[in-house]
């Protein structure tokens, strides 16, 4: 609904105060499955969102803008090769480098890590990290671990049981930035999140609440909906 592929079945969704009816280039997704086209290369990939997106540009600047984002992503060695020929993590940082290779005002990332090992979900999780803190652009980050969201997150929102699921209650995540996976076992603040969204998934979250009729976003924000 917030990338504009669906409409809600009542109230609105709105993005810096106006209803999202549509997809557009404000709000870039990264899907669980990668989707990219697997005869294009990874610079291919990222240069045809950059084409679309900003078709004013030469195509020299349209070329300089795609190498930037595939370096941004550690990715610039394999920009010739093809989805064949890299490993999930790798087509993962392609994904990523195109969403953000369109500056969208909001970075939507659909489970992203949950196909991946446990090693490159780390990998991958201290690189959204990175950028993140580059341009700290509002990113939505749908996941299924816990522990995963408060790593990332500044505000968490639970998702109930459905049929009919809600968002539940927003908890600030307030763990001080940046955040160390092992150091964060230990600390106090990340061990409270921890229990309250937990105690919510658990409990109220199990039970059918009362259906919202709106939902907002204005931009710059990490959330994560777990």
């Amino acid at each position: 609904m917030i990338a504009g592929l669906t409409a809600p079945d009542q109230g609105t969704v709105l993005l810096n105060g106006k209803p999202i009816t549509a997809p557009g280039a404000d709000r870039g997704v990264v899907f669980q499955n990668y989707s990219l086209l697997p005869w294009m290369t990874a610079f291919q990939n990222v240069y045809l969102a950059v084409d679309q997106t900003f078709q004013s540009w030469t195509a020299a600047q349209k070329t300089a803008h795609t190498e930037t984002y595939l370096a941004l992503v550690n990715l610039a060695a394999a920009r010739d090769k093809k989805p064949s020929e890299l490993s999930g993590g790798m087509r993962q940082r392609v994904s990523v480098a195109r969403a953000l290779a369109m500056d969208p005002q909001v970075l939507l990332l659909d489970e992203p890590l949950g196909a991946l090992d446990a090693l490159t979900r780390a990998t991958l999780q201290d690189e959204i990290s990175r950028i993140w803190e580059r341009n700290h652009k509002t990113v939505v980050l749908i996941t299924n671990d816990v522990d995963e969201g408060i790593l990332l997150a500044d505000r968490i929102i639970p998702l109930s049981m459905g049929p009919g699921a809600t968002l539940g209650p927003a908890i600030d995540v307030t763990v001080q930035r940046p955040r160390n996976r092992k150091a964060m076992n230990h600390d106090a603040a990340f061990k409270a999140v921890r229990n309250t969204v937990i105690e919510y998934l658990l409990g109220p979250g199990r039970r059918k609440p009362d259906p919202q009729s709106q939902l907002g976003w204005t931009p710059a924000t990490q959330t994560v909906a777990a």
